[in-house]
């Protein structure tokens, strides 16, 4: 089924979906640490972390960063290398940056109290329209949905197909069905149901409480379509260990394990790449050069040449 012949739910229908998904929750729903708390800060941190990244590798760096910074203030007031050291083994530094940003925006404008409006939170710097919503329910209890990318495949599947619509019908559809009052567990539902049964690949429908009201399931269970699956050879995703980023986030890492006052770019080298030879300084210095675009990193251009890679110092911002 199509989105062009997709018709709305009827409202039996949209009350048994209610039923049947919030009754698997109750039994099924993933116990993470800032689920535990309404502390919107808390859950500010979360969304940032996990923005890319699994919450198996979010958890335990979560716990160490909220005893590290268990207020808005007191991450604010730290300085860009005491943020960036707290973020470690977590990746897309940047990510921490916002956050950081996020929290002095707070402080300065806010006094302190992160905003309950979607509309204020979208205001600050790194929010979107995502991260908004999940704040503005998670912590203030907004009836509002919260459309990542588990809600869009578990809502598209069961209303359309297996052809998904596009994301505006999706998330207008996500919106409709969004019941009264309960609209916390509601979205933590369907991104558990997205995680863990309906996947992206190989969805298990058997295990679905949804199965039997979904449209895509049938598709899903034909034996034509097993069959063709079983014989797809599925590509490794090729490692990025050559990419611009790769080598950015080993920078950052490398520099939360030097001096405050920095390492010699010519000695930073060896410990970022293999191999390293002084005919890799320019590459080098132009990944720097983005880093501290970027707000990562801190350089001193100390020689008299500003083209000579080897007069330069790097170090971790406000160290």
């Amino acid at each position: 089924m199509n989105s062009k012949t997709a018709a709305p739910p009827a409202s039996q229908h949209t009350m048994r979906v209610h039923r049947l998904l919030l009754e698997w929750f109750a039994t099924h729903k993933r116990d993470m640490p800032w689920r535990r708390t309404r502390d919107p800060f808390a859950i500010l941190v979360s969304e940032f972390m996990l923005q890319q990244t699994q919450v198996a590798r979010v958890t335990p760096k979560y716990e160490v960063f909220m005893t590290r910074f268990p207020t808005i203030e007191a991450l604010a007031a730290a300085s860009v290398s005491e943020v960036l050291k707290a973020w470690s083994g977590l990746g897309y530094n940047m990510r921490s940056i916002r956050l950081h940003r996020v929290a002095q925006e707070v402080v300065k404008s806010f006094g302190g109290t992160i905003p309950s409006a979607p509309d204020d939170l979208r205001k600050l710097p790194g929010i979107g329209a995502y991260s908004a919503a999940a704040v503005a329910c998670f912590a203030f209890a907004a009836q509002m949905p919260t459309i990542d990318v588990n809600v869009r495949r578990v809502v598209g599947r069961v209303l359309f197909g297996i052809e998904s619509p596009s994301v505006k019908e999706m998330d207008q559809a996500a919106t409709d069905l969004l019941p009264t009052g309960k609209a916390r567990d509601w979205n933590l539902a369907l991104m558990d149901l997205g995680a863990t049964v309906c996947t992206a690949k190989r969805p298990h429908c058997f295990e679905c409480p949804l199965r039997d009201g979904c449209v895509a399931a049938p598709e899903f269970e034909s034996p034509l379509r097993q069959v063709a699956e079983s014989t797809v050879t599925y590509k490794a995703k090729q490692p990025f260990r050559e990419s611009n980023r790769y080598y950015r986030g080993r920078i950052v890492e490398a520099l939360r394990h030097v001096p405050d006052d920095g390492v010699p770019l010519a000695r930073l080298g060896p410990t970022v790449k293999d191999g390293f030879k002084n005919r890799d300084l320019p590459w080098l210095k132009k990944l720097v050069d983005g880093l501290a675009k970027d707000g990562l990193v801190f350089v001193i251009e100390s020689g008299n040449d500003p083209a000579s890679e080897g007069d330069i110092t790097v170090s971790l911002p406000g160290g």
